[in-house]
C-alpha cells in the first residue's frame, strides 16, 4: 500500500484491467501511497462513462479497494469543454478533501496524443501526472494481468474495429489467442474495454453476472453486468 509518508496519489479509474494493473504498480512502489480513486460517472445511465457499468458495481470495487472515490459527473454526449469543466472540478474536490495528493495516475500504455492531453489537463493545477504502466509492451502486460489472477469481462466492444461476438467474453488466455492480430491485446486504442471482478489487488471478489448484450450509438457494444441486486 505504499509508506505512510509517501506521496500521495489519486488514480484516474475507468474499473477496467488498466486500472488495476496501474493500481497494482502503484502499490508496489513503497514512495507512493495510492489514496482515492477519480472516476466519471454520466448522469442519468448511472453508469461509468465509456465502460458502462453501473455505479453500484463501481461503488462495490472501491470498497473492496479500500479506497474512497472522488466521482466526476458528466452529461450525457457532454462536449469536450464540458468535461474539462467537470475534470477541473474533481480536481478542486481532490484538493479539498486530499490536500496532500500531488499526483494523479493514470493507466494510459502508448498513445502519445492521449497523454499529452492529459498532461495538457493538469498543466497548472498543482498536479504532477503519473504514467505507472507507461511503454510497458502490450502483450506482456495483457499476459500479466492473466497470469497474476485477474478477472475480468469485456463490457463494452467497438464493433468498427471487433466483432460484438466478444462483448461479454472473459478477458483470458483464450480470447487473447482469438482476436485478430491488428488487435492490440490490451485494447488501447478504443478495441474494447473491460471490467475487473476479482485479482491481487482486491479484498474480495466483486458479485457480478452477465447480462444482455445492447448496441448503443450503432456502433459499440455493450454487455451489461448486472450486480445482485440486478438479478
Amino acid at each position: 500500500m505504499g509508506m505512510p509518508n509517501g506521496r500521495a496519489v489519486v488514480l484516474s479509474w475507468s474499473g477496467g484491467k488498466d486500472s488495476s494493473l496501474a493500481l497494482q504498480a502503484l502499490r508496489a512502489d513503497p514512495d507512493l501511497e495510492v489514496v482515492a480513486l477519480l472516476t466519471s460517472v454520466t448522469a442519468g445511465y448511472d453508469r461509468v462513462s465509456i465502460h458502462g457499468v453501473r455505479r453500484t458495481l463501481l461503488v462495490a470495487q472501491a470498497a473492496s479497494l479500500g479506497l474512497p472515490l472522488v466521482e466526476i459527473t458528466l452529461r450525457p454526449q457532454c462536449s469536450n469543454a464540458e468535461y474539462e469543466a467537470a475534470f477541473r472540478e474533481g480536481l478542486a474536490a481532490i484538493r479539498a478533501r486530499f490536500p496532500t495528493v500531488t499526483e494523479i495516475a493514470f493507466g494510459d500504455l502508448f498513445l502519445e496524443d492521449v497523454r499529452a492531453y492529459r498532461e495538457h489537463a493538469l498543466h497548472g493545477s498543482g498536479f504532477a501526472p503519473r504514467f505507472p504502466l507507461w511503454g510497458t509492451p502490450t502483450p506482456a502486460l495483457a499476459a500479466r494481468f492473466v497470469a497474476d489472477g485477474f478477472v475480468a469481462h469485456l463490457v463494452c466492444v467497438d464493433t468498427a474495429q471487433l466483432d460484438q461476438a466478444f462483448a461479454g467474453r472473459r478477458f483470458d488466455n483464450a480470447l487473447l489467442s482469438a482476436l485478430p492480430p491488428l488487435i492490440d491485446p490490451c485494447g488501447e486504442r478504443g478495441e474494447f474495454h473491460t471490467f475487473v471482478s476479482d485479482g491481487p489487488i482486491f479484498d474480495r471478489k466483486i458479485d457480478c453476472a452477465l447480462g444482455p448484450v445492447v448496441i448503443r450509438d450503432d456502433r459499440f457494444a455493450y454487455c451489461d453486468l448486472l450486480g445482485p441486486d440486478d438479478r
